[in-house]
């Protein structure tokens, strides 16, 4: 299947589009387009408080209806609280929608035993943990690892932001039992496969792990009618009261790969 792809980065900045699109381009598998978008206007630069978070919703799914009225085959979310993923699923008829938590829990946990998740602050650790719980992994989170870190210092100097994620991937290995590290930040991109080889346990990138899964669950509609159930809690809206209440909101995009 040639999959075309949108990559949503649910903040009003567009700081990371293009690196993150190169970062894509670079993973996608052939026959994938990738697209990455940021919201228009003004507002959130990151999500690190649940404040902005609210604030960023509306948009996202606005963004997201008028993704699916574009034609992508699946979406997805690009932070790690995932935010808003369940209202995109509501309102999608047809597009597959997933966010990086989701992702990385679920290929992490078919890898290996016990995860550890390597955050940027402590200011995280209770949403993503509400995350774990939600999507069933609880009991098989060995820990979080905080590398004092804000999300726009990952990319700052890498070499920096990759020997922190060492020294706490190392720790969580040999003083949590963890055999599978999960990056926690769209944002620690670039590092994955210098730690993987350095730590010999898989190492999951919270951008590679949702196109992944992304890819995954657009063949899975494609080639068996598998989609997102419309009978409990992704229930579709009443079209007209949807139309009334959230508008479609067309994103700048940066392109991708092409097939």
């Amino acid at each position: 299947m040639n999959a075309r792809i949108l990559w949503l980065n649910p903040v009003m900045t567009s700081t990371y589009d293009q690196p993150i699109a190169e970062a894509l381009q670079r993973e996608a598998r052939p026959g994938t387009r990738v697209d990455v978008a940021s919201l228009p206007g003004a507002g959130p630069r990151h999500l690190e408080y649940h404040a902005y978070e609210m604030v960023a919703a509306a948009s996202t799914i606005g963004a997201i209806r008028w993704a699916e009225r574009a034609g992508y085959d699946a979406a997805v979310i690009g932070c790690f609280y995932d935010p808003a993923l369940r209202g995109a699923r509501e309102i999608t008829t047809r597009m597959a929608v997933t966010a990086p938590a989701e992702a990385c829990l679920h290929i992490a946990n078919t890898l290996g035993e016990r995860v550890s998740i390597i955050v940027g602050r402590d200011k995280w650790i209770p949403e993503m943990h509400e995350n774990v719980q939600r999507y069933g992994f609880a009991d098989r989170l060995a820990s979080f690892r905080v590398l004092g870190m804000s999300v726009d210092e990952f990319q700052r100097d890498p070499g920096v932001t990759e020997a922190r994620i060492v020294e706490e991937a190392h720790r969580a290995i040999e003083d949590d039992g963890a055999d599978v590290i999960v990056l926690g930040c769209t944002i620690e991109f670039g590092f994955y496969r210098k730690v993987q080889q350095d730590l010999g346990v898989p190492v999951i990138d919270a951008l590679v792990a949702p196109l992944r899964y992304a890819e995954f669950l657009a063949d899975l509609r494609d080639r068996h009618g598998w989609a997102h159930s419309k009978r409990l809690g992704y229930g579709l809206p009443e079209p007209a009261e949807l139309a009334e209440w959230v508008p479609i909101i067309q994103p700048a995009v940066v392109t991708g790969p092409r097939p």
